[in-house]
């Protein structure tokens, strides 16, 4: 019996930010894969390794998290006054689907580096030693994105002393900044509240804050659904009965934010809506062992990505969490003590992250220009993936 064989692919793991992922220029994949629909989808799939009943991605590039099971594909800029385009894709674990809902805000922190190194970047921006400004459009949501990339000797600089909580060893600071964060097709708050009552058929009726700005998160109280706002992963990510109340409260959010139109449709949007819970800042130990002080952070906040507690942050729910700590009265901003603030540092399982956001209320909707955050980035491996002949 004959077997078609394996083909390769141009391609750099990556990790950017608390997240790691398989990176594609456009231009590198098979011709029915540059375009997006069931065989793009199903080579990436192949890469990552899912679906897995095991869980594990043995037999594929995927970290068997949400963290670490994405890929990107990046082209040069189709759009005016930016250099190039990027595409996330969110690779489900178990089942074989891929989420094109959302951007990665960790990965976004690689775009640049990866842009510079491939030549989708004009030299002329370039410079032989400072800081790159990588304008990226973000394809997935309609955004720009403006990473500054160290560069010495005409080459992206990874190595530095930045320390970013969520990752083991320092690297060069890259400075991301989200432009005008909120959906440009739809307010930052889609009900039109700071506040909702959210109901969700049993499980309870809940004070909540959905907002999209980033990408769309619901944030609850963490006291109200019975927790301290400081656990780590095993305490959540080990029990079947709080994961399913978790999701179930995700689709009913999706459903009040106007995401989806039918309960059901959550089953395919894994990747947005997220759901967050806030809690006053409190002293915790976090998953490195690392001793958080309560007067080093405004809040703690917990995130759930992929249906899982997230190890650290998720980028754009980081950007989520300093626009709503920007707007007084919602559950991140009374959490974060009800001030007005420009910035706030939170406390997530693997330690802190300070972001800044400042927002303005213009005709009635609130507006932010930007949410900036520090990551890091580097090459963790380039060369090419094999996958089965199609």
């Amino acid at each position: 019996m004959a077997f078609k064989p394996q083909i390769k692919i141009p391609a750099t793991y990556m990790r950017g930010g608390t997240s790691k992922g398989v990176f594609f220029n456009l231009t590198d994949l098979p011709p029915e894969a540059q375009v997006a629909g069931q065989a793009r989808d199903n080579l990436l799939l192949r890469v990552i390794g899912s679906p897995d009943p095991y869980g594990k991605h043995t037999d594929g590039m995927g970290g068997a998290t949400s963290s670490t099971s994405k890929t990107v594909i990046l082209s040069k800029s189709s759009q005016e006054n930016h250099d190039v385009d990027y595409l996330f894709g969110q690779v489900a674990i178990d089942k074989p689907f891929i989420d094109w809902s959302g951007n990665c805000g960790n990965l976004t922190a690689a775009v640049g580096s990866f842009a510079i190194s491939n030549g989708l970047v004009d030299a002329s921006r370039i410079p032989k030693n400072g800081m790159a400004t990588v304008r990226i459009w973000q394809a997935n949501i309609k955004k720009t994105i403006i990473a500054n990339v160290p560069v010495t000797n005409g080459e992206v600089q990874e190595t530095g002393d930045f320390e970013l909580d969520g990752v083991t060893f320092p690297a060069a600071e890259v400075e991301v900044a989200f432009m005008d964060p909120a959906d440009g097709e739809g307010a930052m708050f889609p009900t039109g509240n700071v506040v909702d009552t959210l109901e969700v058929p049993g499980v309870g009726s809940f004070d909540a804050t959905l907002i999209n700005a980033g990408i769309p998160t619901i944030f609850l109280n963490a006291a109200d659904l019975g927790f301290s706002g400081a656990e780590l992963q095993d305490d959540i990510n080990n029990n079947d009965a709080i994961l399913a109340r978790f999701e179930t409260i995700r689709a009913y959010g999706a459903l009040k934010m106007g995401l989806i139109s039918d309960i059901e449709e959550a089953k395919t949007r894994q990747h947005t809506p997220k759901v967050a819970i806030v809690a006053p800042a409190s002293a915790y130990v976090s998953s490195s062992g690392k001793a958080i002080a309560q007067a080093d952070i405004d809040l703690n906040v917990r995130a759930l990505s992929m249906g899982k507690l997230h190890h650290a942050m998720m980028g754009t729910a980081a950007v989520a969490i300093g626009t709503a700590a920007a707007i007084a009265g919602t559950l991140v901003n009374l959490a974060a003590g009800g001030t007005a603030r420009t910035s706030v540092t939170f406390g997530h399982p693997s330690g802190t992250l300070k972001v800044g956001a400042e927002a303005e209320m213009v005709n009635n909707q609130w507006q932010v220009k930007s949410a900036i955050m520090s990551r890091s980035a580097r090459v963790l491996m380039e060369g090419w993936v094999r996958v089965p002949q199609a």
